[in-house]
């Protein structure tokens, strides 16, 4: 059985504690659908929920009310040095990014229209694409709706970053009992984007652990590789491939059914060399959006996904961090924010019972964030830069070699991705299968992957 599952997590604040209950993960029979990578957190009785607020507080009314931090795109922006990039015009303006979501949100123009303005932003148009029958929208039915969660924290995000950028949101019409038609769909869609020429970078935050696709337990890899159809079509166009690379630590927070997975695990697309693997981070900032503290890892109510693919060998991409990964293809190969404390506000009406304002988080965040990333380095490039695992790991060596100018930041704060008992992976210096390459100081960051990419 596999699950794609979304990789959002809306934060719960209980009697003034930050708590977050995690939601049961979907199961299935034979097979399982993409479920999104959200954890969203259900109305619990005696919980007041980060949730469904009128307005977004300071990061300092968040700590005092919920002992937790919470950013805006604001902060974002100082934290990751974007404002050099939109004063010299680089906002994203002539790029396209893909979003691909489940059911989708039916509000989700207008609850960017309200994120933005309440931030100072001018808005922009998302084109939604329906592919295949899409449902009726049910707000009763919890995928739905923990689907549109993930679809507006994607959008929001994205356009947080690169506020000029196109957004196409693609909404397929999964059912989470329907296996058949989860993945598939998804890629099918997909590749009908990259060939009719449609997006820049696609983000993905979804995935399923690949131990649990069929064929695994016997050494045949098939039912993945025979999925990569649409990665192969984006290397062929040009197209840069997210995904994000997961909440459950080194386990991928994969349910067996009786608890969780006593094992280190990974996940597709994540784990596909084909895609850049995004992992989490925990930013520590003021009000202002100035740095407290260095950038950490992510293991807060979750942890980012990270580890060694049991599918795919070592790229060759990846050849400078063999004593790290060894002959796999290791994940995350660079991260952003993503942790709860310390989330993001984001805006939402597709529930009517709990409109409003919501703290999240999760690798659903960090994935859309650098999406907006590779749109402003592609408008500064004035074209495409596809595939950029090159570009990206020979900055990091020459940042591990100390060379100025490449805008990678490392994280090596010591601290792990273990998760639900699994030990995970220490963030040491240089890269680690914790944080990847680390994390980013955009103003440097963008001009450098540009120079990188074009010695390709």
């Amino acid at each position: 059985m596999h699950i794609a599952r979304p990789r959002l997590r809306v934060l719960a604040v209980a009697a003034g504690t930050a708590a977050l209950a995690a939601a049961a993960i979907p199961q299935a029979g034979t097979t399982a659908a993409a479920v999104p990578r959200t954890k969203v957190v259900p109305a619990v009785a005696g919980h007041q929920l980060v949730h469904g607020q009128v307005s977004p507080v300071s990061t300092t009314e968040c700590q005092a009310k919920w002992k937790i931090a919470c950013y805006n795109p604001l902060q974002y922006r100082k934290a990751y040095n974007l404002d050099p990039l939109y004063k010299a015009g680089v906002t994203g303006k002539g790029r396209t990014i893909v979003i691909v979501d489940s059911f989708g949100s039916p509000t989700i123009q207008h609850d960017l229209d309200v994120y933005s303005k309440q931030f100072g932003m001018a808005s922009t148009p998302v084109k939604v694409v329906k592919w295949g029958n899409v449902p009726a929208w049910d707000p009763k039915n919890t995928d739905m709706t923990g689907w549109a969660g993930e679809t507006t924290l994607d959008v929001e995000m994205a356009h947080a970053i690169a506020p000029d950028a196109k957004i196409v949101l693609v909404e397929t019409a999964v059912a989470e009992t329907e296996g058949v038609t989860g993945l598939p769909e998804m890629m099918d869609a997909e590749k009908f984007m990259i060939d009719h020429g449609v997006g820049d970078v696609i983000t993905q935050s979804f995935g399923a652990t690949e131990n649990t696709f069929p064929g695994f337990d016997k050494g045949d890899f098939s039912s993945i590789k025979n999925l990569r159809y649409a990665f192969k079509a984006a290397a062929r166009k040009n197209v840069t491939v997210l995904a994000s690379s997961g909440d459950g630590g080194a386990t991928d927070n994969t349910a067996d059914g009786k608890g969780y997975y006593k094992e280190r695990v990974n996940s597709w697309p994540s784990s596909d060399p084909l895609v850049t693997s995004v992992g989490g981070t925990q930013l520590h900032l003021n009000d202002k959006g100035e740095r407290t503290a260095p950038e950490s890892v992510y293991n807060d109510n979750g942890a980012g996904g990270g580890g060694q693919s049991h599918v795919f060998t070592r790229p060759d991409f990846q050849d400078s961090v063999q004593n790290v990964v060894g002959d796999r293809r290791g994940t995350p190969d660079i991260s952003m924010a993503a942790a709860t404390n310390g989330g993001a506000w984001v805006y939402s009406s597709f529930d009517p019972a709990a409109t409003g304002w919501d703290v999240s988080g999760g690798t659903s965040e960090s994935s859309p964030l650098f999406s907006g990333i590779v749109a402003l380095a592609d408008q500064a490039a004035g074209h495409r830069l596809g595939n950029i695992h090159d570009a990206l790991y020979t900055l990091y060596d020459r940042a591990a070699d100390h060379r100025p100018g490449t805008g990678i930041v490392d994280v090596n704060d010591g601290t792990d991705n273990s998760y639900q008992g699994v030990t995970g992976y220490k963030a040491v210096d240089g890269y680690d299968m914790a944080t990847g390459v680390g994390t980013i100081d955009a103003a440097r960051f963008v001009p450098a992957l540009v120079r990188e990419s074009g010695r390709g």
